[in-house]
């Protein structure tokens, strides 16, 4: 499955109640608009699969448009759908479906779906953390940290989950006290986990954004070495 999580601006779009850190950014894997999928220990956002980059070679200039992007997600598709007639009540393929359009950056199809599934599954905590996610991208960030809450409730140390809310609400809350204490929690809970040295750098830039009020802007954005 390819890798998941914005907008090609890397923020979530358009809404203006919305408290972003638009200026600063991470010279690392972990970057501004950066989440784990749920299901996988780590994946960049808003990654083409491969099948998406493989489409988009030979188009001139590289550049793919919304429409051409949801019309190579709904041919990829097509025979999961297909499947789906069969077995309409099929969490796994449902969440699948979701997880291709989510990849598409394709977020209210990507919901619909994972909608559907937890609708049978209400306690699979990774496609709850990616429904979460998805709806960070949509612009909410009050709903995406309700759902990863409904996650930590059955599953308080799941890694992906505890990183995923931090970075809502460091990014939409500008909750820095709320986003260290979920990393801090994970990497406790979590001791092998293999982005450790990457989760300590963010907690540390974190801080040092600790007393920035929102919509704040600096000269000298954040960077992990």
């Amino acid at each position: 499955m390819s890798n998941k999580s914005t907008t090609s601006s890397g923020t979530p779009g358009g809404n203006p109640q919305m408290y972003v850190l638009a200026v600063i950014c991470f010279v690392v894997g972990i970057a501004i608009g950066y989440f784990f999928r749920g299901s996988e220990t780590s994946s960049p956002a808003q990654t083409p699969s491969a099948q998406q980059q493989s489409a988009t070679a030979g188009m001139g200039n590289g550049q793919i448009t919304p429409e051409q992007l949801k019309h190579m997600a709904d041919k990829q598709v097509e025979p999961l759908l297909a499947k789906l007639q069969a077995t309409p009540k099929d969490p796994a393929l449902l969440a699948e479906i979701g997880n291709t359009y989510y990849d598409a950056q394709l977020y209210n199809d990507a919901v619909s779906y994972y909608q559907r599934s937890l609708e049978i599954a209400p306690k699979n905590a990774s496609v709850r953390t990616d429904y979460g996610t998805a709806y960070w991208y949509m612009g909410d960030a009050d709903k995406a940290i309700s759902e990863f809450n409904t996650v930590l409730k059955d599953e308080p140390t799941m890694a992906n989950t505890l990183f995923n809310r931090g970075m809502v609400k460091w990014q939409g809350k500008m909750d820095v006290a709320g986003a260290v204490a979920d990393w801090q929690k994970l990497l406790d809970t979590n001791p092998t986990y293999e982005n450790r040295d990457k989760i300590v750098q963010l907690i540390a830039k974190a801080k040092e954004h600790s007393t920035m009020k929102p919509g704040t802007k600096t000269d000298k954005p954040a960077t992990i070495q």
